[in-house]
Formats: C-alpha cells, sequence, structure tokens
C-alpha cells in the first residue's frame, strides 16, 4: 500500500495551513539553493518556488508516487527520489525547508546538527513535525495494535513518541545556530464527512501499518479503530467534528562555522 497523493490531500487546507505557517517565519531573503526535503506531491515546493522564483529548487521524497504527483503539480522542477535519513546535498544550501516530514526518522539528536551542517553560513532549516501521539488519534491506533491479532508484526512499526519536546531539540540545536525559534501550535480543525479523523490518519499514521496488513485484515483493524474515533471524536452540533492537532515548528539559522 504505497503512499497515496490522493487521500494525503483530501484535507489540503487543514494540511497547508501549518506549511504556511511555517514558510512565514523564515528570516531568508533570496536564497540561491533551497531543498524542500520530504516534499510529497509538491504542493509545498510550488509555495517555495513562488516565493522565490530566483532559486534552484529542489524537492525530495522517499515515495515514487508522491513524486509522481509533485512532477504533475510544479512542471519542470528538480526532484529527487532518496531515503530521507541518507540524503545529503552536492553541496551547501541556503535553506532546508521540511514540513511534516522528519517525525518518520529516527534519531533526531545526530539528524538534526547533521542537517544544519548541510547549510551555508547564514542558511536555514525550517521545520515543522506533527506532535500529536499521545492524542487519541494515535494513542487508539496503537490500542488497537496491541489489542488485535496483528501485534507481532504491527508493534515494531509504532512511532509512539517520534517527536522530543520541544527544550530537546533547543539543547541539539543551539551549538550549531546563530538564532533559533522554537514553536508549538495547537490547531482545532472541524472536519466534515462521515469518520474524517480516520480519514485524516489513512492518509499519514495508519500507511505503514495498514501496508503491512493482508486485505481482510485491514478492514477488521479500520473498524475497530473507528469504533474508537467515534467515542473520541464525537461530531458536534454543526455536523462537524472537532480534532485537535499539535505542531513543533522549528527555524534554525546556522552559524557562520557550520560548513557542509
Amino acid at each position: 500500500m504505497p503512499w497515496d497523493p490522493a487521500r494525503y490531500l483530501s484535507f489540503g487546507s487543514e494540511r497547508l495551513r501549518p506549511a504556511l505557517d511555517l514558510l512565514a517565519r523564515v528570516p531568508l531573503e533570496a536564497p540561491a539553493e533551497v531543498v524542500d526535503l520530504g516534499c510529497g506531491p509538491g504542493h509545498v515546493t510550488r509555495l517555495l518556488e513562488a516565493r522565490w522564483p530566483g532559486a534552484r529548487m529542489m524537492g525530495v521524497d522517499g515515495s515514487r508516487e508522491m513524486l509522481e504527483e509533485a512532477r504533475r503539480e510544479v512542471p519542470g522542477g528538480r526532484w529527487e527520489q532518496a531515503d530521507l535519513a541518507a540524503w545529503h546535498p552536492d553541496r551547501p544550501v541556503d535553506l532546508i525547508y521540511a514540513n511534516a516530514s522528519l517525525h518518520w526518522l529516527d534519531d533526531h539528536a545526530a539528524l538534526f546538527p547533521r542537517l544544519m551542517s548541510f547549510l551555508k553560513p547564514g542558511g536555514c532549516l525550517a521545520v515543522q513535525m506533527p506532535r500529536n501521539h499521545d492524542r487519541p488519534s494515535h494513542q487508539a491506533a496503537f490500542a488497537v495494535v496491541e489489542e488485535g491479532p496483528w501485534r507481532d508484526r504491527l508493534e515494531p512499526l509504532l512511532r509512539r513518541q517520534p517527536v522530543a519536546e520541544p527544550e530537546t531539540y533547543l539543547d541539539w540545536l543551539a551549538p550549531s545556530a546563530v538564532t533559533l525559534d522554537i514553536w508549538e501550535s495547537d490547531y482545532l480543525h472541524r472536519l466534515e464527512g462521515p469518520d474524517p479523523v480516520v480519514a485524516w490518519t489513512r492518509g499519514s499514521l495508519l500507511v505503514p501499518l495498514l501496508e503491512a496488513l493482508e486485505p481482510g485484515e485491514r478492514e477488521a483493524f479500520l473498524a475497530a479503530y473507528r469504533d474508537r474515533l467515534r467515542r473520541a471524536y464525537p461530531v458536534d452540533a454543526s455536523g462537524r467534528t472537532p480534532f485537535r492537532f499539535r505542531r513543533l515548528f522549528i527555524v534554525a539559522q546556522a552559524r557562520a562555522q557550520v560548513s557542509g
């Protein structure tokens, strides 16, 4: 079950807002080299290109399906399929922009300083990561994994707390950053349609879990998960479903001594 760009973009406006909030805080005026790390279907790459039309823009993603959609979204763009954990540029860049991608990677204590080392002096690392793993949307999935016959297969795939506390990123990044801006935002979405939180997580959290199941098992998993979420996220008087989602933002500007 590969990543599905259409499913991911089914909540396009809600997923786009944090990307725009991050973009608004990037302090660079005219970066020459910009990398959209974990570019997905290219909808944010297009915004980066619009803000800095003179930049040499590259989108990097591990999903062939996402990159195919990105090529349609930004014709003529430069794209690279790569494992984000192992990726490195062929020369220092001005901006590494990573929207909702780095929480899929391990060992942030090594990853974040490594990404900073790829920047030119004064270059910028701009990151947004979901930090919703202690909320019902994620805890319900963890519980269904633990209580089902698929536990042995799925439990190793769980990412129970992939994003550290904000203060931890401060410790990791401060030695290589001349300026450092870290904040969290809690978005309260009002989603429409039947079981919308399930639809939301099917485009992200559930992708690797459902991929590891047989078709019949997927339906059983989703039924159990759906039942839990209906209780956790009831429909309000307007017929919509309130859904709180917390995200962590980091904008770090590299010191002059950082080199690629």
